[in-house]
């Protein structure tokens, strides 16, 4: 069984027992969240489309630790001009076990 989430704005496709990688949630880690925005439900069989979202559905995930994504770097540069700019950014994810698809 499968369903596409919207978590945070993006959109993720889950399926159950599988960890993901998602924007920071303000929840703590072991704790459980319930995500209610479930846009497509699926299994070998059937799949409902929601219109936006799929009417009594629910994805239910484990919060397991907050951690960092890899640095990227923003490295600016004009050639003979002088100008140079050296930035990094990491960007904060949660990462979450699905526990459930109802």
């Amino acid at each position: 069984m499968f369903a596409v989430v919207d978590i945070a704005g993006q959109q993720f496709k889950v399926s159950e027992k599988t960890t993901y990688y998602v924007p920071r949630l303000s929840d703590k880690p072991n704790t459980s969240v319930t995500f209610n925005n479930v846009l497509v439900v699926g299994d070998d069989k059937s799949t409902k489309i929601g219109n936006p979202s799929v009417k009594g559905a629910k994805v239910t995930a484990k919060v397991l630790e907050h951690l960092k994504d890899d640095k990227v770097i923003v490295f600016k540069k004009k050639r003979r001009k002088g100008y140079r700019k050296f930035n990094g950014h990491r960007q904060q994810l949660t990462k979450i076990e699905i526990t459930k698809i109802a």
